[in-house]
Order: structure tokens, then C-alpha cells, then sequence
């Protein structure tokens, strides 16, 4: 699990995050909700280690994340964030290739490039995979910069807002194969989500975050309810249920 204890944040001076403390349980799918400027960003980025970390202690698997040599860090957890700055005149099949360098270290084996080729697949890039960066559709980049994501094989998948961009067909298609990855192949996913109903349909766990606080955390069922989400959010929410699953109205 990733345990995080007394995690204050600031930057340039204003508090981001205060005194968050946490369990993100292992091979389950962990969404962070909330509403803008709650901190959940900024929480994902410093499990990930993109940003240092300034009050408390993180330990993923008791490995203590400050302490824990990057390279060791790359076999085990993988990061996409919101913010992806590579040159654009990067092929989509290079790209992706980039996820298996933890485990290469620069001498790729057929292996590599098996892995490599199954993640264009999965995010249905395979027919795109010649093509440049800046030749293809915003949607098509981020489906290629989670493809990369998932070429790195980790224990855990840190997700920041991967449903940017992504059409209705994609964005549930991806959603599937993180559910399927915690299922059946025993993966850890945290993911920043926001729309709340792919976190009501797919998440295991839920972290609501306001104000640089936790402001709830469990199943779905505890979370996504209409007083804790008209709380989060400030705003009058009502849930209904389906499929066994909440449902929440918010339009």
C-alpha cells in the first residue's frame, strides 16, 4: 500500500496541501476526487516523486520514497501527468518505447519491443504508430502517452486526469482496462478523475479532497453520497443508483 502521513505542501508561499494522511490500498483502483484547487494534482505528484517533498513521509510498499534510488523507483511505479512536455516531432512508437528505459536502461531486447508494440495495440495506435507527435489529434497523444504509461509494467500506475481529451468511447475503454489490470493482472492504480460517475463506476477506493484536506475517504458506496459530494463540491447534488453502483446527478 502507499502510506502517507502529515503531508503538507506549499508553494510560493500559499498552503496546497495540509496534514494529509492516508492508506492508497494495493491492487485496488483509487480514485481522487474533488473539486479544483482541492490539491489532488499535487498530492499525485508527490507520490510520484516530481516534486519534492517538504512536511511528512511517503511509503509505497514500505519503501520509503525518499530514500528509494529513481531507478529502483521506475520498476515500480509509473506517473503520467497533465502537463507532458516532448518534442513534438517524436514518433508515437518512440514515445511509448520511452516506458521501457527503466528496465533497458538503453539496450532494449525483443522482449522490450514485443511490450512496446502490444501498448500501441491496446490503445489502438498501432496503425498511427509512424506518425509524429504533432501530426495527430490531442486525443490520439494522450492515448499514446498512457500507452507509454502502461509499456513501463509497474506494480502501481499514478494517473493524473487521463481522461483529458479522450472521447466518451475511450475514456470508458480506458477506465475498463485500469478495472482490468487491478483484476486480473494484481496492479495498483491511483488516479485523479474529474467526472464523478467514472469514479462511482469503476474506482475501489475514493479520496475526496477540499481545501488541501481529506475530506472522505472509502468505498463508493461511503464516499459518493448526495450529502458528503453537496459538501465537496458546494453545490446541491443528488445520487441514484445503477448497475449496483452510485449514480450522480449533478446536471
Amino acid at each position: 500500500m502507499i502510506q502517507l502521513s502529515g503531508i503538507s505542501h506549499r508553494i510560493g508561499g500559499a498552503p496546497i496541501l495540509n496534514d494529509i494522511t492516508a492508506e492508497l490500498p494495493r491492487g485496488k483502483l483509487t480514485a481522487l476526487i474533488g473539486p479544483n484547487g482541492a490539491g489532488k494534482s499535487t498530492l499525485l505528484r508527490l507520490i510520484g516523486r516530481l516534486e519534492p517533498l517538504q512536511q511528512g513521509s511517503i511509503h509505497i510498499d514500505e519503501m520509503d520514497l525518499t530514500r528509494t534510488p529513481s531507478v529502483d523507483l521506475a520498476r515500480r511505479l509509473a506517473v503520467l501527468g497533465q502537463q507532458t512536455q516532448i518534442a513534438s516531432r517524436l514518433r508515437l512508437s518512440d514515445l511509448v518505447a520511452f516506458g521501457r528505459w527503466p528496465h533497458h536502461q538503453g539496450r532494449a531486447t525483443a522482449r522490450d519491443r514485443k511490450i512496446t508494440a502490444e501498448a500501441l495495440e491496446t490503445f489502438g495506435l498501432g496503425d498511427l504508430s509512424h506518425r509524429f507527435l504533432d501530426e495527430v489529434s490531442g486525443g490520439q497523444a494522450q492515448r499514446a502517452y498512457l500507452a507509454m504509461t502502461f509499456a513501463q509494467d509497474t506494480d502501481w500506475l499514478l494517473l493524473d486526469e487521463p481522461l483529458n481529451n479522450l472521447d466518451m468511447s475511450h475514456a470508458r475503454g480506458l477506465m475498463s482496462r485500469l478495472s482490468g489490470l487491478v483484476g486480473s493482472a494484481g496492479k495498483s492504480v491511483v488516479v485523479v478523475v474529474h467526472e464523478v460517475n467514472y469514479a462511482a463506476a469503476w474506482a475501489d477506493h475514493i479520496v475526496a479532497l477540499k481545501d488541501g484536506r481529506i475530506a472522505a475517504t472509502g468505498t463508493p458506496d461511503e464516499v459518493l453520497n448526495a450529502g458528503t459530494l453537496s459538501a465537496l463540491y458546494d453545490t446541491e447534488i443528488e445520487v441514484a443508483r445503477h448497475q449496483g453502483r452510485p449514480l450522480v446527478l449533478h446536471h
